[in-house]
């Protein structure tokens, strides 16, 4: 696989660890990344609708963050559209890292998955 023209696309923070630990997985292999930076821009619903084709809404929700429990969402029972919403204007409830190479998506850290993608 030619490393000159693939892209990884992060969506995260720079205060993750996590989402930092992504950036360096791809770097260290020459992969060109594309962070966003939810704190600054947060994703789109069409965006994340990528990730919760795949995994479901729960799967990209981090019910363990502070912003999460500020905003007592702890009992919410929301549909799919109405999390989207929501997790489009707060992005700091979602499970970072996001990674979307190609077509394929991942949410958190997958060093096994992502060599797959590259090999």
């Amino acid at each position: 696989m030619s490393t000159v023209d693939t892209v990884v696309q992060v969506f995260g923070t720079k205060k993750s660890a996590d989402t930092r630990k992504a950036q360096r997985f791809f770097q260290e292999r020459r992969i060109k990344v594309h962070f966003c930076d939810l704190a600054e821009r947060p994703a789109s619903v069409g965006e994340l609708k990528r990730f919760t084709q795949k995994f479901g809404v729960d799967a990209i929700i981090d019910r363990t963050s502070k912003r999460f429990l500020d905003l007592g969402l702890r009992q919410a029972l929301y549909g799919e559209e109405r999390w989207l919403s929501i997790l489009a204007d707060e992005p700091m409830i979602l499970k970072q890292p996001l990674i979307r190479f190609q077509h394929k998506v991942c949410v958190g850290v997958d060093e096994k998955l992502w060599k797959e993608w590259l090999a």
